[in-house]
């Protein structure tokens, strides 16, 4: 029959869900506390050992075998050492059977609490490693209590934290409220694990399609990625494993049941599942459902796609205040610039004009490039030199004398009066000749006169003189 102690060892590690063997360690590192304080030395090497079985206490100290002791405590006699070594000589130490007949108060009270600080240490390491493995997973909760930024939850066997920055912005939490959670991460603290848990994370709804979808569970549809505005909308792009299955369709169930309990669960949500594809032009083109899309335009090398859609599709893919492009951007991983049709065509029609005047430059630079095989460079032929005459040959040679003659070639000068001749005489020319001359020979017959009367004035000429 099993002792009292054994049974109250029993219903412990049953309250604390424990294994029984850390509850036994536990409290014979308890025991070991409390015997030391009262029966043995402070710094004795001691050890406390339960059976299992019969719950007996036994308790083992370190001592020196000498010839005769004089501290018991610390000491044993070579006689004594012989029944627990038969080969014990003077000078070693060995682990003797020291358990006392009982134990203080005191030492009683020491045991307590270091038996509680220890369960409660094994506690917490059990729950660490627990929920340690669980991170990432959905699990179960009540709201127990709501502060300013934070949200406690109870897990059962300890208590989870959702921070503010992990809520979903439509939703208000109450006290014993049921809430489905992502682990996020578990922390070891000096008041034990804390467990950090959201309701906004992307890993929260795909685990969600993990427990409402089977092909999901099992893999034969994979889920490529997901993009997600918690309590708002979100898009997840889903592939299949094995030909002849429809991957959207077992998403989304019969009749929209599967997704719907999705939805109801995130608190009305919106979630369009969409096809992945190997193509980013037409994994793009689902992305951005339920817009109509013309024409996909991919640059590689900075990932960006340009996409044109008609102009009373394009409030509808940019989606309201941008989210819809915004998901899709997210779910792809590329920037998407969306344009309309009417836009595109006037851009292009703007960049024609320009692209033919680069071609021609193009064109204009290739002519005037210089070739790429230079001619060979050919050596002028020597001209045959004559010695240069001595200065004696120079002035001893005539004087040579050039007159310019006009060649025959050379045209003479003529002039437009030799060419034209005389102008022929109008009617009234001679009049007006006769009375010009007339004007002329009577000024200048005035003119004598005038002369005459200033060198008489003057006493160069005489009356008797003519002028």
């Amino acid at each position: 029959m099993k002792s009292d102690f054994l049974l109250a060892i029993t219903q412990l590690s049953a309250e604390k869900n424990l294994p029984k063997e850390v509850v036994l360690s536990a409290v014979e590192a308890a025991l070991v506390s409390a015997y030391r304080k009262d029966n043995f030395t402070p710094n004795q090497n001691i050890s406390v050992k339960i059976n299992p079985n019969s719950g007996r206490v036994e308790v083992w100290a370190e001592k020196t075998v000498v010839e005769r002791s004089s501290d018991s405590r610390l000491e044993i006699s070579s006689d004594e050492a012989c029944k627990f070594k038969s080969d014990a000589q003077i000078g070693d130490i060995i682990m003797v059977e020291a358990t006392p007949y009982n134990a203080g108060r005191i030492a009683a009270q020491t045991a307590k609490q270091v038996i509680l600080q220890r369960l409660h240490e094994a506690e917490h390491s059990a729950i660490l490693e627990e929920y340690t493995d669980k991170e990432e997973e959905v699990i179960t909760g009540l709201v127990q209590r709501i502060e300013p930024g934070q949200v406690f939850i109870d897990l059962g066997r300890t208590e989870a934290i959702l921070p503010a920055s992990e809520q979903m912005r439509n939703e208000r939490y109450r006290v014993g409220q049921r809430l489905k959670v992502c682990i996020l991460q578990v922390v070891r603290t000096t008041k034990g694990p804390r467990v950090v848990v959201s309701r906004s994370h992307p890993d929260l709804l795909r685990r969600l399609l993990e427990l409402e979808v089977p092909e999901v569970y099992n893999g034969t549809v994979e889920i490529k990625s997901i993009a997600r505005e918690a309590g708002y909308r979100s898009k997840v792009a889903v592939a299949a494993r094995q030909e002849g299955i429809d991957p959207v369709g077992c998403c989304v169930g019969l009749r929209g049941i599967r997704i719907q309990n999705i939805v109801n669960e995130q608190n009305g949500e919106k979630i369009d599942v969409i096809m992945w594809s190997p193509d980013t032009a037409t994994f793009i083109t689902n992305a951005l459902s339920p817009a109509q899309i013309l024409s996909v335009e991919l640059n590689e090398e900075e990932r960006i796609a340009t996409v044109v859609v008609p102009d009373k599709q394009l409030s509808l893919a940019i989606g309201k205040e941008g989210q819809n492009a915004r998901l899709a951007a997210k779910l792809t991983g590329w920037r998407i610039d969306i344009k309309s049709a009417s836009v595109a065509e006037a851009e292009k029609a703007e960049a024609k004009p320009i692209a033919e005047a680069e071609a021609k430059e193009e064109e204009a630079v290739v002519a005037e490039e210089p070739l790429a095989e230079m001619p060979a460079i050919l050596e002028p032929t020597p001209v045959p030199t004559e010695p240069s005459p001595t200065p004696e040959e120079v002035f001893a040679q005539p004087p040579v004398f050039f007159t310019p003659e006009l060649t025959k070639d050379k045209p003479e000068l003529r002039f437009a009066e030799d060419i034209l001749g005389p102008k022929p005489d109008k009617p009234g020319d001679k009049a007006k000749k006769k009375k010009r001359k007339s004007a002329s020979s009577k000024e200048s017959a005035e003119d004598g006169i005038k002369l005459k009367k200033r060198r008489l004035d003057s006493g160069l000429l005489d009356e008797d003189e003519e002028y």
